[in-house]
């Protein structure tokens, strides 16, 4: 079975909109929560949102390319464009390749609202133009990537809730071990706009500290209210190991493992039972022993039972194994359909880096959490294997694991202590 490697990454999040940014917020710990007024204005019970500026690429895309791309899709260019540069591909290069592009997204609420109101308003479906067309269809994002990168290889959007962004890596794994493909460009993105998330803040879903913003998202604290809705895009290259070689890629990890299981009962509560088991077939799948595992990025979104069900997967798997175990939405907030990559390359900067980003407002634990080691503060440890969990609603669930094969470490200077 032939290897995959990662040799690119990028990102675009509320703690830094590239790799340099972003590595400097998680070793500071830096919270990217803040307050969104407008949402007081249209009912919200919560004003809570991961900040993520609006990208400004009108120097990059034309006017035609623009009036096609949703929020979503304008987050993931910057990503995208990143990873490729990470992972020093030109435009020749990628037009030499059938290069594949897998993305994971699961809405496009505010080109669909808007698409919809210019309709009633105006009594006349020519008047709506090209761009509500594309703007809104959930594949809006492969659509635009493919064409304005030229990727001539597959192009999918996996729609899997908070889990998309993990099964892109995933399938983008699965069809290059097989030989389908050689390069795929993977990732996840997600609206950040108030219309995306109104039902969810309908659900009771939010957490309600408004009036401390960047101590809202409290995964695994036992005084957790509720997650933080946030957004942005992360993208990251796959490679077979073999043609990464022969080009001279900078190998950045390997994805050795690849689990996945659904719940199969309830449609919005999580359980134990389906988070276990995607850890355990990725394990399985990997086929290393659990003791190389130097750290778990936990899908913890700070919600009351999520999170407990997770912890007790957790320890079911791994008992008194003390691995550490942190979740960077203590940072970011829920990134939700872009979080399973996100997580992914929030991990492979601690692991490039030699250090753990802390659990925020990790205070008090609860009877599950208090089972796990989970550091509040950062920790300055090497470690070459972690595991990623992604768990979404109708109770999909992505678990990956990544190895480090370059052993080179880049120590970033001593910041300010936290």
């Amino acid at each position: 079975m032939r290897r995959v490697v990662i040799t690119g990454m990028g990102i675009y999040s509320c703690i830094g909109t590239n790799l340099d940014s972003v590595r400097q917020s998680l070793y500071d710990g830096v919270s990217g929560i803040g307050i969104d007024p407008s949402r007081k204005e249209m009912g919200f019970r919560s004003l809570l949102t991961g900040i993520v500026p609006l990208p400004d690429v009108k120097a990059e895309l034309n006017r035609h390319q623009r009036a096609l791309m949703p929020e979503e899709a304008l987050y993931a260019y910057c990503a995208t464009k990143e990873a490729l540069t990470n992972a020093k591909l030109t435009p020749e290069d990628i037009e030499k390749e059938d290069v594949g592009l897998i993305y994971g997204n699961d809405s496009t609420a505010q080109a669909v609202i808007e698409g919809v109101d210019r309709m009633r308003l105006v009594n006349d479906t020519t008047l709506c133009g090209l761009g509500t067309t594309f703007k809104s269809m959930n594949s809006t994002v492969t659509m635009n990537l493919g064409c304005i990168f030229h990727l001539k290889g597959i192009n999918m959007t996996i729609s899997s809730a908070c889990s998309s962004g993990s099964h892109s890596i995933g399938l983008g794994t699965m069809l290059i071990r097989n030989g389908m493909q050689d390069m795929i460009v993977v990732g996840g993105a997600q609206e950040t706009n108030s219309y995306a998330v109104g039902a969810f803040d309908g659900t009771y879903a939010f957490s309600v500290r408004m009036n401390e913003p960047t101590k809202a998202s409290r995964p695994f604290d036992k005084n957790r209210d509720g997650l933080v809705p946030s957004g942005g895009a992360a993208t990251i290259v796959l490679e077979e190991y073999e043609h990464a070689v022969k080009r001279g890629a900078d190998i950045l990890g390997e994805v050795i493992g690849w689990g996945f299981s659904a719940n199969g009962d309830h449609i919005s509560a999580p359980n134990v039972e389906g988070p276990e088991k995607s850890i355990r077939n990725c394990i399985s799948n990997a086929g290393i022993d659990i003791k190389e595992i130097g750290y778990i990025n936990a899908h913890a979104t700070s919600t009351p039972l999520g999170d407990s069900c997770e912890a007790k997967a957790l320890h079911n798997i791994f008992g008194d194994i003390k691995v550490p175990v942190t979740s960077t939405k203590s940072m970011t907030g829920h990134e939700m359909w872009m979080s399973g990559t996100s997580d992914v390359i929030y991990s492979m900067l601690m692991m490039q880096n030699g250090f753990i980003a802390p659990n925020l407002n990790f205070e008090e634990p609860d009877e599950d959490s208090a089972n796990l080691y989970i550091p509040n503060r950062r920790l300055d440890k090497h470690f070459n294997m972690f595991l990623a969990n992604s768990f979404g609603f109708g109770g999909t669930n992505s678990t990956l694991i990544i190895k480090n094969i370059n052993t080179s470490l880049n120590i970033p200077e001593k910041s300010l202590p936290l």
